[in-house]
């Protein structure tokens, strides 16, 4: 008689998995509804016993999973997912389809930048460069660029006129807007994901395939340097 296998372990919750749980228990319990705002960073550190840098992380993981938006100036508000499904089987889901996401956004967006520098018209290349000064702008406001992240990619993908490739970015345009916010909420990376825009947008404007394509590898390799991914390393 074969043995079975044993049991796999079960896995342990990371710190930040717990207090996203802990904030959404919150949340149900003392019926806060969408559109509501939760307490400021400081207080709802200090009320749940942990560092900012703890409960930072587990906004974003519940940010990632569309339970709340962060809004720069506005605080954490509440999305009509704030109060479904169990939050760390959602963060972990993300966890588990992130390499996967990141593999497909190289393979697309690298090919995608290569066309647009080969394709682009004068008016391509200024939403692109309207895109990056938005991003740029918001950034030095303290946000982070998230929508003027997503309007510079979605212009270099109209400007590359691949209607099959836009298509298929529009199949995993959720999954790809998960691994920016993750990646953007990190503290120092909006700067450098705006400085690898300006050599995509560099590239595309000199019309450049092979650098456009360089860049935008070296940038999708920078983005998904996320702190999700590298706690899961052994």
């Amino acid at each position: 008689m074969d043995l079975l296998p044993p049991p796999r372990p079960v896995p342990r919750s990371r710190l930040y998995e717990q207090v996203a749980d802990q904030i959404s228990t919150w949340i149900s319990e003392n019926g806060l509804r969408p559109g509501d705002r939760l307490p400021p960073e400081r207080e709802l550190a200090q009320r749940l016993g942990v560092s900012r840098a703890t409960l930072s992380q587990a906004l974003v993981a519940l940010e990632v999973i569309g339970a709340v938006v962060v809004r720069h100036g506005d605080g954490t508000v509440l999305t009509e997912r704030a109060r479904t499904g169990p939050v760390i089987d959602a963060i972990r889901a993300h966890a588990d389809r992130l390499p996967e996401v990141i593999e497909a956004r190289d393979a697309l967006e690298t090919k995608l930048a290569a066309l647009a520098a080969a394709r682009r018209t004068d008016a391509d290349l200024a939403a692109i460069q309207a895109a990056l000064a938005e991003m740029e702008a918001d950034i030095a406001a303290g946000g982070r660029g998230v929508e003027a992240d997503e309007r510079f990619h979605g212009a270099i993908t109209e400007a590359a006129r691949s209607s099959l490739l836009a298509q298929m970015m529009g199949t995993i345009h959720d999954l790809i807007r998960e691994t920016r916010l993750e990646s953007l909420s990190q503290p120092g990376r909006p700067k450098e994901s705006l400085a690898g825009h300006r050599k995509i947008a560099e590239a595309i404007a000199a019309r450049n395939p092979t650098a456009a394509a360089a860049a935008m590898h070296d940038h999708v390799l920078l983005v998904s340097d996320v702190a999700l991914l590298r706690e899961q390393q052994p």
